[in-house]
């Protein structure tokens, strides 16, 4: 099996990226959420990324594929919230945060 690319970017569009994980075979994707692209059902992402803007009190929690482009994001109040929801989105996540 091919090693995944553990580089992320520093920004991903204008948003900085705060976090990241590649999914790799310890993560389970749970299906608790759909991303449609064009109509076509997506499947699990190749990484999730906590990211902000600039002058935003938010946070994203960003889908990504494997050149690192959003196929879905979600905005959240604090970094624990997104967190969360990629926890549901893809099990096993919590503990593998790498901090960028």
């Amino acid at each position: 099996m091919e090693e995944k690319k553990q580089i992320t970017p520093d920004f991903i569009g204008q948003a900085k990226v705060l976090f990241y994980i590649v999914i790799g075979e310890s993560q389970i994707h749970t299906e608790n959420t759909k991303s449609y692209v064009n109509g076509e059902l997506m499947g699990a992402a190749y990484g999730l990324a906590i990211c902000q803007y600039d002058k935003d009190d938010g946070y994203y929690l960003f889908d990504c594929d494997d050149r690192w482009e959003t196929i879905n994001d979600t905005f959240h109040d604090t970094i624990e919230d997104a967190k969360l929801q990629a926890e549901f989105e893809c099990e096993n996540t919590m503990s593998n945060w790498i901090m960028k």
